[in-house]
């Protein structure tokens, strides 16, 4: 039986813990005012000079000291496993997973392009020039890239888009992880790929980071439904399994701080009946693939939670 004076001094330990905590909480937040009413006063007399105090201020505090305060607590508080998130390179919990699918990565690139989707050019510094000048130019860039987000410790391994009348600021873009070697889905579903699919409506400031980046559209699912239509419409042998309440439905923010909302479905788009460019279409129809359903070309199939 435990003793009660060891349970005491446990909380008292707690309590002693709670307001060093508390301490250092409120004298952040002092030292955090008392900093921005001395650089207003001192940056008085600056007269031209305060607007590059300025640029050069929020580029450190954007770039590097916010960064890496995300890096540093997101260690502390977020998941190390699959949650139904992807990550983004701060460590912040990006867009939601809201898709699989099942299928070689030539039968995904083929189902793509048919469906009039662009693959998106890597993250380089020409590509991001590149993008910021069409974007203040509303210039289109097809193969404009998307920002690195992470799913089992990594980076996507590629991602496509369609982008909207002509204006890199705005589109429809999904990207793809290839599943570890024996990783399955909650519930046991075994997939080839997982990918989050959202549309960029704008482009504007992350509220964690105060980064430029894109802004998306809060309604994710609407994302999620239109990529599914896209590639079945172009590939009618494309079939899909519908693992409805696959997560519980939710509001929350992305990594940007942009509102996003689902249902918590999950579409398997299955691939496997697709020929990939070039070979001469066969059918698949009847395999599994280690837990999740196999469909017939072209067909829709619904499960429910675990079934």
């Amino acid at each position: 039986m435990p003793n009660p004076s060891t349970r005491r001094s446990g909380r008292r330990r707690a309590s002693s813990g709670a307001v060093l905590d508390s301490f250092f909480f409120v004298l952040a937040g002092l030292s955090s005012v008392w900093l921005a009413v001395l650089l207003a006063t001192e940056s008085l007399g600056l007269g031209w000079g305060l607007l590059w105090f300025a640029v050069l201020f929020w580029a450190l505090l954007a770039y590097l000291v916010l960064p890496r305060l995300h890096r540093i607590l997101t260690r502390l508080y977020v998941p190390n496993y699959f949650i139904g998130r992807t990550r983004t390179s701060d460590g912040l919990l990006g867009d939601p997973v809201n898709l699989a699918v099942n299928g070689s990565a030539e039968q995904v690139h083929a189902a793509l392009a048919a469906a009039g989707w662009t693959r998106a050019d890597d993250v380089t510094i020409r590509s991001s020039w590149r993008i910021i000048t069409s974007t203040l130019r509303r210039r289109s860039y097809l193969q404009a890239p998307v920002s690195p987000l992470l799913l089992f410790d990594r980076v996507q391994d590629f991602a496509y888009q369609q982008e909207v009348a002509n204006n890199p600021a705005k589109r429809h873009h999904v990207r793809f992880w290839r599943c570890p070697a024996g990783w399955m889905l909650p519930g046991g579903h075994r997939v080839d790929w997982v990918a989050a699919g959202t549309f960029d409506r704008a482009v504007g400031l992350s509220l964690f980071t105060l980064q430029v980046t894109h802004k998306i559209d809060e309604h994710t699912d609407i994302e999620r439904d239109h990529i599914v239509a896209s590639i079945r419409q172009a590939v009618p042998q494309t079939g899909v399994v519908l693992i409805r309440d696959f997560a519980t439905g939710y509001h929350s923010r992305n990594g940007g701080g942009d509102s996003i909302q689902t249902d918590g479905d999950l579409p398997v788009i299955d691939l496997r009946a697709v020929p990939p460019a070039g070979v001469t279409a066969g059918v698949t129809a009847g395999v599994t693939a280690g837990g999740t359903t196999a469909t017939e070309p072209g067909a829709v199939v619904e499960l429910t939670g675990l079934s």
